[in-house]
């Protein structure tokens, strides 16, 4: 997979894909110029750019996901800490901390995401 990032129309269209598949180019053309205004070449130019990029495949005219949404904000994140942040969760976390408090209650649901990530 090459590259994980998307612009806002890139990702404006994504959704339309995960929110809709599996389903059919004409399909996507349809919603794309419905939700995007979008011709039909559009369509098929980005959805080239994204299958090229390993998110979604074209196989015989139908359209699905390589990764999930959620598999896809997952790698964004890791990258986007190993990037800014030298691959530190912690250093992550300070930093995000410094300008916004987190509530009690987020605080126990990231202790408990910590005990469940530890080995």
């Amino acid at each position: 997979m090459s590259e994980m990032k998307l612009g806002v129309i890139e990702s404006q269209f994504a959704d339309l894909i995960w929110e809709n598949e599996p389903l059919s180019s004409t399909q996507l053309a349809k919603l794309s110029e419905e939700a995007l205004n979008w011709k039909k070449s559009t369509t098929y130019t980005i959805l080239k750019r994204l299958c090229d990029r390993g998110i979604f495949q074209n196989n015989h005219g139908t359209v699905t996901s390589l990764i999930s949404k959620e598999e896809f904000t997952a790698l964004q994140s890791e990258k986007f800490v190993d990037d800014t942040f030298a691959g530190s969760l912690p250093a992550f976390m300070t930093a995000f901390a410094s300008r916004k408090k987190i509530s009690s209650e987020e605080a126990e649901e990231l202790k408990k995401l910590i005990d469940q990530m530890k080995g």
